[in-house]
């Protein structure tokens, strides 16, 4: 969270530096679906869902589906997703293409830097 919290942008809706606490919940993909529609009007399952006020709702069955099609650990992909959403609690967003391209690489170094000081995700 300490480098997430360096790349808090100057917006009103980056709330991360003042959150007591951040929860993280693993859907499945039938229920991050039910919340993407009803808070977003999209009835599709997602990969992560960002709540301002503290939480992030990550699809467990999505995560697990991209860490094959990328060849990846379960575990990065999930801690990619959870980067993604503490950003988006700093202030990032990721509707127009070039931010979502500058905020992907973002979540990739910082994810990157954490395997490096850590040794290993899994």
């Amino acid at each position: 969270m300490p480098a997430c919290l360096a790349q808090e942008r100057m917006r009103d809706d980056a709330v991360l530096a003042t959150l007591p606490e951040v929860e993280i919940t693993f859907l499945d993909d039938a229920e991050i679906a039910r919340v993407h529609h009803e808070f977003l009007q999209d009835s599709t399952p997602t990969d992560v869902i960002t709540f301002h006020h503290g939480e992030i709702l990550i699809s467990i069955e999505t995560a697990a589906r991209q860490s094959r099609d990328h060849k990846q650990l379960l575990e990065h992909e999930v801690a990619l997703y959870a980067i993604h959403g503490l950003l988006h609690l700093a202030g990032w967003h990721d509707e127009a293409y070039e931010e979502a391209q500058t905020m992907a690489k973002l979540q990739t170094q910082i994810l990157q830097q954490a395997i490096t000081k850590v040794g290993t995700l899994s």
